[in-house]
């Protein structure tokens, strides 16, 4: 079966009225679980802002507590789940800002539940790179957005 591109998609849903194409997004946020939480976020993120974010967090804070870091090699394993968990939760949010304190708050979660003590190479690597990549992001905005965030990139650093 060939899928039709994201153009020719776009183009059959413009000829639907506004009751087909509820029920089509209805319908399509009980295939999965993310495309119901992209579904709400785009729903009730517009009207708080930090919803988004808030709820990440939570959600990371949960993991957080449940992982194991007493040894190195559950420390890794947990570190690797709670990333992956984040990066899911990361593509729901196109704003950079909101990517940017979903990162931060994994990077002093790693720190402050002792992840790093470790001095595992996989474990050191991850937090660079998360490092890395929300400085990146930082580089990318507004010079007063970019001057507010440098106290965390410091103690995170």
């Amino acid at each position: 079966m060939q899928i039709p591109s994201l153009a020719e998609i776009k183009r059959e849903l413009s000829y639907l009225n506004e009751k087909e194409l509820r029920e089509f997004i209805i319908d399509l946020s009980k295939f999965s679980r993310d495309n119901k939480a992209y579904l709400f976020f785009k729903l009730y993120g517009r009207e708080q802002q930090g919803l988004y974010v808030q709820m990440v967090q939570e959600e990371l804070e949960l993991e957080f507590q449940n992982a194991r870091d007493d040894h190195s090699y559950y420390a890794k394993k947990s570190a690797q789940k709670i990333r992956r968990k984040m990066n899911k939760l990361l593509r729901l949010s196109k704003e950079k800002t909101d990517q940017i304190e979903v990162i931060l708050f994994f990077c002093e979660k790693m720190k402050e539940k002792g992840f790093l003590k470790h001095g595992n190479l996989v474990l050191d690597n991850l937090y660079n790179t998360q490092v890395a990549k929300v400085k990146k992001l930082i580089s990318g905005l507004h010079e007063d957005l970019q001057f507010d965030y440098e106290g965390r990139i410091e103690a995170i650093d």
